[in-house]
């Protein structure tokens, strides 16, 4: 081999080697820039985790701490879990999160001891303070009420075939069960807030008893700790039932045929006195008082004689022999088969205008007068007629 060739080779090879190196750096470069690209990740998740804990942290000490939390008054149910209570107190807004105080009671094992009752959280409540409230606070007793239907808020009395008879209240029914006094209950209906598609349109002015109607027939349980205290609750439970039962559908059924919640719970009222427990023939009876009404006459509905013998200096205004068309307002609880034939009269009815019931509850509904006159007669002579003085 030349010296020439043997240089050449020479060359080659510094430079294969030169080109070696250079790659061998390139390929370390490559690397560490990915490194130092995998440390900036990492280091940006680290801080974004690190942020997100402390404002976590601090949200939990703020929350377990008591944070800028308002007052509140909460109602805890008798057999009520840790868990439940949890949710009752984050609904009242007396802490924030129902799950972190299921937490703190689990794992500083609290729940055993809470009792029932009414309860006031203070403003920036810790959890600590809640939890002992709940614990050593005296239990309320609670006790168990029916308000039937076509109950008023006051007792009235009517005479029925010569005899007085005194139909209890809501007022006497809670008094009797130990709930409160008639006159807290009485108090309590009178500050209740008209507010709400439910109450918004009652009669302010012209009606007796601005809640009349608007408590919901039915079986409840109470508190009877304070009487003052238990009657405003009793008084929201029932309201709140009313808001339950008296559904959207029921709303705008009322909307389509031109009436407002108080429209139709005052004629449900007076079908509910005329029917009683009898709610096969509600509908039959909306039908006759609507045939009454759209013919221009008055309802005629002898229940509606006594309602205002409880209220002195009474101007006959709720009397349906008296006045045109609907009272003011309700006169006694009504349920749902009440409401509903209202808004659903019997069908294919028209020309009824009168009804009369024997004295096993039994209707007999008729168009002309003399129709109702003969079977009244027929009634009488078979010792089924029942009857009420109108005066």
């Amino acid at each position: 081999m030349n010296e020439e060739n043997k240089e050449m080779m020479e060359n080659q090879e510094n430079f294969d080697g030169m080109l070696s190196r250079a790659q061998e750096k390139r390929a370390e470069r490559q690397k560490n820039k990915k490194k130092k690209t995998v440390k900036t990740v990492i280091l940006s998740v680290l801080c974004v985790v690190l942020v997100a804990a402390l404002i976590f942290g601090s949200i939990v000490i703020t929350e377990i701490g008591g944070g800028k939390r308002k007052a509140v008054t909460v109602n805890i149910e008798k057999g009520s879990s840790a868990y439940q209570i949890a949710e009752v107190l984050e609904e009242s807004g007396a802490i924030k999160s129902a799950f972190l105080f299921k937490a703190y009671c689990k794992v500083k094992g609290y729940g055993q001891d809470f009792k029932f009752g009414s309860y006031e959280i203070k403003e920036k409540s810790s959890y600590e303070d809640i939890v002992t409230i709940l614990s050593k606070q005296g239990e309320a007793s609670i006790v168990r009420v029916t308000i039937p239907e076509g109950t008023g808020i006051y007792d009235y009395v009517k005479n029925v075939n010569g005899n007085n008879v005194t139909i209890p209240g809501v007022a006497s029914l809670l008094e009797k069960a130990g709930v409160c006094t008639k006159d807290d209950f009485f108090e309590a209906v009178k500050n209740t807030e008209l507010s709400g598609y439910l109450l918004a349109d009652i009669n302010k002015e012209k009606a007796y008893v601005a809640l009349e109607g608007y408590i919901f027939p039915d079986t409840y349980q109470f508190y009877a700790y304070d009487s003052r205290e238990c009657a405003k609750l009793a008084v929201d439970k029932m309201i709140e039932n009313m808001r339950k039962k008296f559904t959207t559908e029921m709303v705008e059924r009322a909307q389509e045929i031109n009436m407002s919640v108080n429209e139709v719970l005052t004629l449900a009222s007076i079908i509910q006195m005329e029917a009683g427990n009898a709610g096969e023939a509600m509908p039959k009876v909306a039908a006759v008082f609507y045939n009454r009404m759209n013919r221009g006459e008055k309802l005629g509905s002898s229940p509606t004689c006594y309602y205002g013998n409880a209220f002195s200096g009474d101007d006959g205004r709720y009397d349906t022999y008296k006045v045109l068309g609907l009272p003011p307002g309700p006169m006694c609880t009504v349920g749902s088969a009440a409401i509903n034939a209202v808004l659903y009269p019997e069908k294919n009815f028209e020309g009824y205008f009168y009804f009369v019931t024997d004295s096993s509850g039994k209707f007999y509904f008729h168009k002309t007068y003399n129709q109702q006159v003969n079977t009244i007669n027929r009634l009488k002579r078979e010792n089924k007629w029942i009857y009420e003085y109108l005066d």
